[in-house]
């Protein structure tokens, strides 16, 4: 069986596609404050957050640094966009049953401009694939949104 130029190109085609997605910090339209502000829900977590991650960072623990990094990265914007990329945190942490991670996840969708909509329907695939015991969990997401949105 003989393969076509086209393929023989395709990694190449693959690497150059890549290339023009390079990272990079995301767009907010709002800030922290302007959430805290909007919702009591958020801003005590953004307090408490705050407060914690002072502690951790008083430890200077290189493994610690070097997960925040992975994890700061992997929300950058590039391929996918950073709304999208919080939205899918989002899923992926109501099913985890994470109210700490779902609410960063709403701050972060909403001060990215996601819509309501697009929180709820969100939250809707996460209860599909987490099941009945994620309920308790949108329970106080929608109690969020309802704060942020109003």
């Amino acid at each position: 069986m003989s393969t076509t130029s086209s393929e023989h190109s395709a990694p190449a085609e693959r690497t150059a596609e890549h290339a023009t997605h390079e990272r990079k910090e995301p767009a907010y339209l709002f800030t922290e404050k302007h959430v805290a502000d909007k919702s009591e829900i958020a801003r005590r977590f953004i307090e408490t957050r705050a407060r914690l991650n002072a502690n951790v960072d008083k430890t200077n623990n290189f493994l610690v640094k070097r997960f925040y990094n992975i994890d700061h990265n992997a929300y950058l914007e590039g391929a996918l966009p950073a709304k999208t990329k919080e939205l899918m945190g989002l899923v992926a942490s109501a099913c985890l049953r994470c109210d700490d991670c779902i609410i960063y996840h709403i701050v972060q969708s909403y001060r990215l401009g996601a819509a309501r909509a697009e929180q709820e329907e969100s939250l809707n695939v996460a209860l599909v694939v987490g099941g009945s015991i994620v309920i308790p969990h949108l329970r106080r997401a929608y109690e969020l949104l309802e704060e942020i949105y109003s």
